[in-house]
Formats: C-alpha cells, structure tokens, sequence
C-alpha cells in the first residue's frame, strides 16, 4: 500500500521535529492551554430540544479554527495543500462506511456551508529527550508525536447533527472493516472500535485499524459538534505504527476546538 495523506503528513511532522531534537521542536510554552472546556456537555435531548443552530460564515470558522498557540506542546497550522485529498476522490465500497472514510482522510463530511482544514502535531515530552542514558528510550520518544487532521466544517439546518449521525452509524455498520480508494490508492480498514470522548454539544470516538502487514497502523477518529459547526480529528502516533501499539486519543485538541466554538 502506498502513503496516504495522513501518514505523509505525519512523517513529514515527525522529519521535521527529529531535526530540531536539541530544542525539542521549538517553545511550546507560548499560547494558552486549551485543557478546559469552553461549555459543559450537554444531553443529546435537550441538543434536540433546541432550534437549529445558524451556520458561521467562511471568515467566522475560519476565526474559531484552532490557530498556533491554542493548545499548549503543539504546532498547529493550516493544513498543506500537498495533503488534502478532496471528498471526491475518496470511494467507499459501501455507501455507508462514505462518512467515516471521508472523515478518516479528513475531508468533509455531509455538505458543509463553509471548511476548513487544521494540521496539528504534538511536541516531544523534552523530558524524555534529554534521558541521553537510554538510546532506545530517546529515540522511541523522539517518535511520541501525533499527528492529527482536524477537518472543520459549519452547516445550515441540521447539517452537523446528521453528520455525527453518519459516523456513528458508520462505526456500527463497518465495524468489521471495509475498503475505500483515495486519490486513487486502495485503503483497508481492518476494524473499528469504539472509544469515549466527552467534548462540545455531542461527540464520539473510535479506534480504527488502517492498512495492513507491514503498512496497519493504527488511527484515532473522534467527531464532535459544537452548534451548527461539525469537526473530525484524525490521529494517528508513529511510535505506535506498525507494532500494535496504542497512543492516547488527541483529547486536548478535541476540547480546545469545542471551547473556541462555543
């Protein structure tokens, strides 16, 4: 199987902060922590209860998109243009299984009035870099990044309810695994599994396996809505690629972009 946009990405994050291992990727302690939530979750009938929410324009999403310095220890930065793939060229050999590979390569999901697409990389722990003792432990560490496509899309009408909709139903209906093409190359995911995540008005986690021999990782996939704004973030930690290993769902990111839309 060949790269896809999500691993290119990650390894070019991961290039780049290997490079610069002496000042652990740059200061991270720039820009506020976004560990809080900007609002409490709230139940999924009292959501229902209330009218729909009025979509943003493209310069207001654009505004509340995570930007550099919203989370602390991370680069964040529009993603690049050699990364997207475009919802048309992503095919699902099941119409059902559409939302979540279109959310799993981060482009939209359903029809969004106006998107945006969000690049954001984790800093190495600098504490685990400098243990010079180990080699192996640096190293691994030195790989303890992930990489998450933040996908970012404001809806008419009920358009970002339906969308965590989709996906829910998606990760049911194609927990077994399905394939799709992106950009032309055959993806397979293997199995999903759901996850908890608790952030913005109403959201939903998974687990997906991606690829397979030498190629399977593994990828983090959690939707949330926050009014009428939907956003997918696709993770995916190259320290835990390839070996079965597990990485922490990207839950900072999640809640600070729930925060700057509230």
């Amino acid at each position: 199987m060949r790269s896809i946009a999500i691993r290119r990405t990650a390894l070019a994050a991961t290039a780049a902060c290997v490079a610069l291992l002496a000042t652990a990727c740059g200061g991270s302690d720039s820009g506020s922590g976004s560990g809080d939530k900007g609002a409490d979750a709230k139940g999924k009938e009292s959501a229902a209860a209330k009218p729909a929410a009025k979509a943003l324009t493209a310069d207001e999403l654009e505004k509340a998109a995570l930007a550099q310095g919203d989370v602390k220890g991370h680069k964040i930065a529009k993603a690049a243009a050699k990364d997207i793939i475009a919802k048309k060229d992503i095919k699902a050999e099941k119409e059902v299984c559409a939302p979540f590979a279109n959310a799993l390569m981060g482009a939209e999901v359903g029809d969004p009035a106006a998107f945006t697409r969000r690049t954001v990389v984790s800093e190495p722990k600098k504490d685990s870099l400098k243990d010079s003792a180990d080699t192996e432990k640096a190293f691994k560490a030195a790989f303890d990044i992930t990489t998450t496509q933040l996908a970012l899309g404001t809806y008419d009408g009920k358009g970002a309810e339906e969308s965590v909709t989709a996906l829910r139903t998606a990760g049911t209906e194609c927990a077994g695994g399905f394939t799709f093409t992106a950009a032309g190359e055959k993806q397979k995911v293997g199995k999903i599994t759901e996850a908890q995540v608790e952030a913005g008005e109403d959201a939903a986690a998974w687990t997906v396996e991606l690829g397979e021999g030498k190629d399977k990782l593994q990828v983090k996939l959690v939707a949330m809505r926050q009014g009428a704004s939907f956003a997918s973030f696709s993770a995916m930690n190259l320290a835990a690629a390839g070996v079965g290993g597990d990485f922490e769902l990207p839950t900072a990111v999640v809640e600070a972009q729930a925060a700057k839309l509230a």
